[in-house]
């Protein structure tokens, strides 16, 4: 079985909603990575000293390749990433080998039977 990694930089407050729609699609569980600081095009405004830009997590998800593309769509949807600068970001990127994801692969196995 081969894997892809799902990597989302969202806002804080659609976390939740990122992780319940990528399960909805076939993922199997994620890892986030809480209050993370990016900056786009303009820079991050300030007040005092002190930065007034909204938190963001690091969502990773580990999944089926055959899954990972209507994962990616729907994540996007949900967090609106391409209606707004800095709604956040998702990308895929290939992962040569995965281990401790055995007890995961009955699972997927049927999950990506069911979907082709």
């Amino acid at each position: 079985m081969r894997f892809k990694l799902i990597i989302a930089f969202v806002e804080d407050d659609k976390t939740d909603l990122i992780l319940s729609t990528a399960r909805e699609h076939g993922a199997t569980g994620a890892t986030v990575i809480a209050n993370a600081r990016g900056e786009g095009l303009k820079r991050s405004k300030t007040f005092l000293g002190l930065s007034l830009e909204i938190q963001r997590d690091v969502v990773l998800f580990l999944v089926e390749e055959h899954l990972t593309r209507s994962i990616l769509e729907a994540i996007g949807r949900a967090g609106k990433f391409d209606e707004a600068p800095g709604t956040g970001i998702a990308l895929q990127i290939d992962v040569e080998d995965a281990v401790g994801v055995m007890h995961q692969v009955e699972k997927l196995t049927r999950i990506v039977e069911e979907e082709l």
